[in-house]
Order: structure tokens, then C-alpha cells, then sequence
């Protein structure tokens, strides 16, 4: 298993050295670009006689759990990472918008989203349960907008919009891991529970989840209180993260939910109330380097899996299908809550709907989730439509949601609000 890892990061950043010195695109896109034309390269290389290279490397990806490393080490590293630079005051103040989009928005997405790849599913002849296709809705739903903040930013989004994405990427991959969660369960059962068992395992895990998270928080925070030592505090909050994540699931509890809000109390409460200059340093530079690494390590996992999974023309049609489903759901579960907020007297900014929208990409978490369904040919079918469709997300509105920005407030820039 060390040398699968030790190979595995030795390979992820040769590909970042090759993506940063001649291809330069966005660091974590740009990662996953070369994962994607090494993996094409070595399939070229055994198609002209040569598979060792090929048979070697998909060797080392099935060594890795995909699944398993992303759900409990990576995640609830990059959601604590993540919200330990959001600012409450500054959450509170869109308070509205991330929740609606967070809960309201997963939950008609999961559903949306099923309905119509029952529809496309129906359409190609393969006769895939309808359980199947709300499952498909759940993992498919949370959005992964960590790849294009960087863009966000350089493009001059407004803060309002990036903390609206933000703060809705942090909630809503814990809410569709507990809708995927509930979704899976009944699935296993071979029964449909009630309403009110629903409305408790929901419960148990999100509320559970989010209590959980600032019990843990508020203990840490008390043990940093009586100290001054960064050392041990950045050691403070790796036990809080992968412990915290590790008891998480003991508990049948969110960890994703419970990483978020951990992080919200140690980023701000901590941050202003018990850490040194020193130690605000040491844990924020501690945790951005993390935050990096380890989207580095995801990307390339993704473009690599590319060598595991089967694929023919059928497949990538519906895929696409399926793609331009989850945008006509992502349109569709984002404009009635800012059209909503507007008409309240909350302003958005221009191109608000679009943006949102449009940076929706999936990514990670949704390859990770598909890997957890039960083994059998809707699993497989379910995996590589996934991978697919979360490639061209990633690639597709990745690599143009920057130019999207820079036309809309270029075209504009003096107009803050938008219907669109």
C-alpha cells in the first residue's frame, strides 16, 4: 500500500510540474488535464504492443479506494480547510441564498434530476429502477465549485456571488451525502420505510451531524484556549478533522456537516478569541497547503480513472444527455430562490442565475459516491456515465465560467442587479 501512495504522489507531481512549466492552466484543471493525456497516452502506447505501462498504472489505481480515501480523508480535510477562511458575519449576511440552494436546492435537484435520467435511461432500452436514477440524482447533485473560486476571483466577481458559491459548496456536499445516505439505505432494505423514518434518519444524520461538528469544535477550541503553542495546535485541529471524521461515521452522523462547522467555529471564534498572531499564521498557511495538495491528488485520481472504466459511443451520448439534465436541474433549483431573495429585497448581483448556474460543476464526490453503490450492472452503468459527465463538467464550464465573469461585468460593469 505505501509504494501504491508513494507512486501515486510521485506521479501527481510530475503531472503538476508538467501542468504548471508548459500547459498553465488552472492549477486543479490543469492537473486533471494531464492526468487525462497521460492515461490517453499510455492506452496509445499499449494499442501499438506495448500494455506493461498501461497494466502497471491500472495496477496502482484499483490499489487505491477511490471512495474510501476521498469520503474519509480528503472531504473532510478540504470542508474544514474550506471553512475555516469563511467569515460567520459574512455567512450570516447570505444566510438565505446558501440555505435555500444548500437543502431546498439538493433535494428538488435529487429528484429532478432523476425523473429525467429515468427518461434518458427509458430512451436507450436499459431498464434501470427508479431508485437507481433518484440514487444518480443524490450523488450528482452536490456541486464542486473549489476549481473555478481561483477563476471567480481573478475575473472580478462580486462577493456576494463568491460567497453565495462559496457557502453553498461547503453545505450542500453534506446534505447530498445524507440524501445519497437515506436513498442507498432504503435501497438495501428492499423496502420503502415512511415518512416519519425518513424525516429521522435525515435527522439523525444532518442534525446529528451539524451538533456533532460544534461539540467538537468548542472542545478544541477550550483545549486551545490554555495553551500557546502552535505546534501543538495545528496538531489540535488535524485530530479534529480526521478524528472528528473518523468518530463521524461511528456515530452514523455527517461528517461532512460536522467538518463544516468545526471549521466555521476554529476560523472564527478561535481565530479572534484564542490563537496567537503566530498561530493564526501557522494553521491558515497549515491548512491552504493541505487544501492544494489534496485537490491536486483528486484531480489526477479522476483523470486516471479514466484507465479503469469501459467506454463506447453509447455511453458518451448519454452522458451528454445526462449533462445537459443536471444543467437544466442546477437552472432550475438555482433561479426560484434568487428571484425569491429579489422580490424580498435582497439584491443579487448581475448575472447571479448564470454564474451560479453555469459554476456548478460536479466533481469528486460524486465519482466517490457512485463507487459506493451496490456491485452490480446499474452500478457499473451509473459509474462511467458519472465519470463522464463530471469530466465534461469540470472541463467544459471549468475552463469557460472565468469568461463568463469577465463578459458579464465587462458588458455591464457598473449594474449590480440582474433578473438573470
Amino acid at each position: 500500500m505505501l509504494n501504491i501512495v508513494a507512486a501515486f504522489i510521485g506521479l501527481t507531481t510530475l503531472l503538476t510540474y508538467v501542468n504548471y512549466r508548459f500547459i498553465r492552466l488552472p492549477p486543479t484543471i490543469g492537473v486533471m488535464v494531464t492526468a487525462l493525456l497521460f492515461s490517453a497516452l499510455l492506452q496509445f502506447i499499449s494499442l501499438a504492443g506495448f500494455p506493461l505501462l498501461e497494466t502497471e498504472a491500472q495496477e496502482m489505481i484499483r490499489g487505491i479506494d477511490f471512495s474510501e480515501i476521498l469520503m474519509t480523508w480528503f472531504l473532510p480535510a478540504l470542508l474544514f480547510a474550506g471553512a475555516l477562511h469563511i467569515d460567520l458575519n459574512d455567512l450570516r449576511s447570505y444566510k438565505w441564498p446558501i440555505g435555500l440552494l444548500a437543502t431546498l436546492g439538493v433535494l428538488t435537484a435529487t429528484f429532478v434530476i432523476g425523473g429525467l435520467a429515468f427518461l434518458v435511461f427509458d430512451l436507450f432500452g436499459w431498464n434501470i429502477p427508479f431508485i437507481y436514477c433518484l440514487l444518480f440524482g443524490a450523488l450528482i447533485s452536490p456541486t464542486d465549485p473549489i476549481a473555478v473560486m481561483g477563476i471567480l476571483k481573478s475575473a472580478g466577481a462580486p462577493k456576494p456571488l463568491a460567497m453565495t458559491i462559496v457557502g453553498e459548496s461547503l453545505f450542500n456536499d453534506g446534505t447530498a451525502v445524507v440524501v445519497f445516505s437515506i436513498l442507498l439505505a432504503i435501497l438495501l432494505s428492499g423496502s420503502t420505510p415512511g415518512a416519519g423514518e425518513i424525516s429521522w434518519l435525515f435527522v439523525k444524520e444532518a442534525i446529528g451531524g451539524v451538533l456533532f461538528g460544534a461539540a467538537i469544535g468548542y472542545a478544541v477550541l477550550l483545549m486551545m484556549r490554555g495553551i500557546d503553542q502552535y505546534q501543538v495546535e495545528v496538531m489540535l485541529t488535524i485530530c479534529l478533522v480526521f478524528g472528528g471524521a473518523a468518530l463521524a461515521k461511528a456515530l452514523h452522523v455527517s461528517g461532512p456537516l460536522a467538518m463544516v462547522v468545526a471549521g466555521l467555529i476554529i476560523g472564527n471564534h478561535g481565530r479572534h478569541r484564542v490563537m496567537s498572531e503566530e498561530t493564526r499564521r501557522y494553521i491558515d498557511k497549515f491548512w491552504e497547503l493541505i487544501d492544494e495538495i489534496l485537490n491536486m491528488l483528486l484531480f489526477a485520481l479522476i483523470g486516471l480513472e479514466l484507465l479503469l472504466l469501459p467506454f463506447n459511443g453509447l455511453y458518451a451520448v448519454a452522458a451528454l444527455l445526462l449533462g445537459a439534465a443536471v444543467l437544466l436541474a442546477r437552472l432550475a433549483t438555482v433561479a426560484p430562490p434568487i428571484i425569491l431573495m429579489r422580490r424580498l429585497g435582497h439584491p443579487a448581483p448581475l448575472g447571479t442565475i448564470r454564474i451560479l448556474a453555469w459554476g456548478g460543476l460536479r466533481g469528486g464526490v460524486s465519482v466517490a459516491l457512485a463507487l459506493a453503490l451496490p456491485n452490480g450492472p446499474e452500478r457499473d452503468l451509473l459509474l462511467t456515465l458519472t465519470y463522464i459527465v463530471v469530466l465534461v463538467s469540470i472541463l467544459a464550464q471549468g475552463l469557460s465560467i472565468g469568461t463568463l465573469v469577465g463578459w458579464i461585468y465587462r458588458k455591464s460593469p457598473k449594474e449590480q442587479n440582474s433578473t438573470a
